[in-house]
C-alpha cells in the first residue's frame, strides 16, 4: 500500500484553541479556514512555531499577490489557471500597488481568510504529501543520488543524520550525547510523523554546520547554517493566528510587482539547486520564508523507521539583505561601514530583554547607523494608510536559538523567547516635539545608567568581602535586570500618544528608584560582620552603610527627581 501524509488534509500542526485554550492538532486547510479561531502556534519551542509562521506566510503572499478577496485575478496580471502562477512579467505601468493593499485591508476587515487558499492548496497537494514522488521539503532517492557525490549515494549510507539531531529538543549528534534531553536514550529516535513534519520544517531553518556531505558544484563552499539560524528574529504577535498572519504578511512592500515563488513551484529540484547555486538571495518573500539549507531525503524501512539523508546547499551572504523583514540590523564595524548584518544573539547577550535594545527596532532618529526591520516598516505603512487601529497594540516578540559559538559545529544551546508591547501610535508617533520613540529611548539609557550605578555598588560590596568584584557584580545587575524586565514592559505597554511624556518619564523615574533601593536593601539585609566594620577606603573606612549612601547619592544626581518634580508642579 502507497503510504500517504498530506498536509493540507492530514492534521500535522499544533494550534491554541481561544475558545477552549486547549491544543488542537490541525491540517493546512483546516488553519486557514479557522485562523480567526486560535490564539497561536503551539508546536515543541517557539522557534519551531516561528519556522513555521514563515512556512504559512510564504503561502498566504503566494495567493494573495495574484488573488484578491473575491478570488479574481488582478486586472493588471495574467495568471495561467492551469497553474495558478503568473504567466509573464508585470509591466511597471500597470501594476497597482493599492489593488495589494486594498487585499490586505478586506482581509484584514472580515476577519478570514477565502476560499483561493484552498484552492491553491488543492491545486499543489502532491507538493505536500510527505511521501511520494515529490515528498514535502525532501527530494526522492533519484534526485538526492544526481546531486551529491558518488559515494553519498543513498545505496552507502552516508551522510546521515538522526532524529535526534532534527529535534532541537536534544540536537544530539553521534560525537556528543545530550545527558539532560527529556527522553530517554531508547526513545531519542522516535517521533509522530506529524511531529517529525514539524521539525523538518524547524530543521531547514535551524541548521547547525556538523553535516559533511554536500552537493556537488564548481566551487567549493562551506556547510550553511539554516537562515533563520543566521538572524536576530522579530515578527509582530497578533492577539489570534489571524490576526499574527496579517500584520506579519508583506504584501505590497516594493513599488514594483514581485513574483512570489516558494520551493515547491519550481519544476524540478535540478532547477531549484541551480538557483541556489548561483548564491544570489530570493527576490521573493515566499521563496525566502521556504528556503532549505539542506537537501533532504528520507528512506523508510518496512517497519515505518526513517533514515535521513542530508546534503548542504550553497546559502547566499546575509550582509545587506534587506528583503528578510523579520530580523534586526547592526551596522559592520569590522568590514565595509556601509555593510549590515543580521544582529545576531550570541551566548553573551542571552540575558538582555528586547526592550534594552528598542533603537534597533525603531528608527527614532535619522541616521545610517539603524535600519528597521522591514515587518516594522511595513506595519508603519499600515499605520499611515489608518489600515490599522492608531490605539493596535503592537507587540513585537523574538524567538531564537542561540548557537555555541564553535564554528564547527554551530549546536543550539538555548533559546531565547521575549517580547514587548507599545501602541502602534507610541510607537509611529508624529509629534517632532514630544516625539516618543527617541523619549522612550533617552529613559532605557537613563534606566541602563541606574543599573551601572548599582553594578559599582555591588562591586564595593564584593570588594568588602574580598570577592571577584566583576563576577559578583555582573551576576547581580543581571538579576536587577530581571527583576527590572516586567515593570518596564508594563510601563511602555501603559503609553499613549495622548500623554504628558516628561509626566510618564517622571512616573518610570520613581519607580525604577524604588526598585534599586529596594534591591540594595535586600543586600543590606544580608550584611556581615565584616560588612558592617568595613574595609579601609580611600576616603576613610568603606562598609556597607557607605557604599549604601554612595548609592543614593549617584541614583539621585542620574535621576535628577528634583529638577523633574519642578516640571511636574509646573505642569499641574
Amino acid at each position: 500500500m502507497t503510504q500517504t501524509f498530506n498536509l493540507t488534509t492530514d492534521p500535522w500542526i499544533n494550534v491554541i484553541d481561544s475558545q477552549t485554550d486547549t491544543v488542537q492538532t490541525v491540517s493546512l486547510l483546516d488553519l486557514f479556514a479557522n485562523a480567526q479561531q486560535y490564539r497561536g502556534l503551539a508546536g515543541e519551542m517557539r522557534s519551531q512555531d516561528l519556522a513555521i509562521l514563515r512556512f504559512l506566510l510564504a503561502i498566504l503572499a503566494t495567493v494573495y499577490s495574484r488573488y484578491n478577496v473575491n478570488g479574481d485575478s488582478y486586472e493588471w496580471l495574467a495568471i495561467d489557471e492551469a497553474t495558478m502562477q503568473v504567466q509573464e512579467a508585470v509591466d511597471e505601468d500597470d501594476f497597482r500597488r493599492k489593488d495589494l493593499f486594498g487585499t490586505w485591508r478586506e482581509l484584514y476587515d472580515q476577519g478570514h481568510f477565502t476560499t483561493r487558499i484552498s484552492d491553491y492548496l488543492h491545486r499543489y497537494q502532491a507538493r505536500f504529501d510527505f511521501f511520494g514522488d515529490t515528498p514535502f521539503y525532501q527530494v526522492s532517492a533519484q534526485d538526492y543520488d544526481a546531486l551529491v557525490p558518488e559515494n553519498k549515494r543513498v545505496a552507502n549510507n552516508n551522510g546521515t543524520v538522526a532524529i535526534k539531531q532534527i529535534n532541537r529538543l536534544i540536537s544530539e549528534s553521534a560525537n556528543s550525547p545530550a545527558i539532560f534531553a527529556p527522553k530517554t536514550d531508547a526513545a531519542k529516535n522516535q517521533l509522530p510523523l506529524p511531529e517529525l513534519v514539524r521539525w523538518v520544517i524547524g530543521y531547514q531553518n535551524f541548521t547547525g554546520v556538523t553535516d559533511k556531505t554536500k552537493i556537488v558544484t564548481d566551487d567549493k563552499f562551506s556547510t550553511p547554517a539554516g537562515w533563520l539560524y543566521r538572524l536576530g528574529p522579530v515578527y509582530i504577535q497578533g492577539r489570534t493566528l489571524f490576526e499574527t498572519l496579517m500584520l506579519n504578511l508583506t504584501l505590497a512592500s516594493d513599488d514594483a510587482y514581485v513574483v512570489q515563488k516558494p520551493v515547491w513551484e519550481y519544476a524540478s529540484v535540478t532547477d531549484y539547486v541551480a538557483e541556489r547555486r548561483r548564491l544570489l538571495p530570493p527576490t521573493n518573500i515566499a521563496g525566502l520564508y521556504t528556503v532549505w539549507s539542506r537537501l533532504l531525503h528520507i528512506k523508510w524501512s518496512e517497519a515505518g523507521v526513517p533514515t535521513i539523508f542530508s546534503a548542504g546547499i550553497p546559502m547566499f551572504a546575509n550582509e545587506n539583505t534587506f528583503i528578510e523583514p523579520m530580523t534586526v540590523w547592526r551596522r559592520d564595524t569590522s568590514g565595509n561601514k556601509q555593510d549590515y548584518r543580521p544582529a545576531v544573539k550570541g551566548i553573551r547577550s542571552l540575558g538582555i530583554a528586547m526592550w534594552r535594545n528598542f533603537g534597533q527596532y525603531v528608527a527614532f532618529i535619522d541616521t545610517d547607523d539603524v535600519h528597521e526591520p522591514g515587518v516594522v516598516t511595513w506595519l508603519h505603512q499600515l499605520q499611515r494608510k489608518h489600515l490599522v487601529a492608531d490605539e493596535l497594540p503592537v507587540t513585537l516578540a523574538t524567538a531564537a536559538l542561540i548557537s555555541d559559538g564553535n564554528a564547527t559545529s554551530q549546536a543550539p544551546v538555548a533559546e531565547v523567547v521575549d517580547d514587548m508591547t507599545i501602541a502602534s501610535e507610541v510607537l509611529f508617533d508624529v509629534d517632532q516635539d514630544q516625539f516618543w520613540p527617541l523619549r522612550i529611548e533617552k529613559t532605557i539609557g537613563l534606566t541602563q545608567q541606574i543599573a551601572k550605578d548599582y553594578w559599582f555598588f555591588v562591586k564595593q560590596i564584593a570588594t568588602i568581602r574580598n570577592l571577584n568584584g566583576n563576577e559578583f557584580a555582573n551576576r547581580e545587575q543581571g538579576k536587577f535586570y530581571d527583576r527590572l524586565n516586567e515593570p518596564f514592559k508594563t510601563w511602555l505597554a501603559g503609553l499613549t500618544a495622548q500623554d504628558d511624556r516628561d509626566i510618564k518619564i517622571i512616573a518610570w523615574k520613581r519607580q525604577l528608584r524604588q526598585l534599586v533601593l529596594a534591591r540594595a536593601q535586600e543586600l543590606l539585609a544580608e550584611a556581615t560582620n565584616r560588612d558592617i566594620g568595613g574595609i579601609p577606603g580611600t576616603k576613610g573606612t568603606m562598609n556597607i552603610f557607605t557604599v549604601m549612601n554612595g548609592l543614593r547619592a549617584a541614583v539621585k544626581r542620574d535621576l535628577d527627581l528634583k529638577q523633574e518634580g519642578k516640571h511636574e508642579t509646573t505642569n499641574s
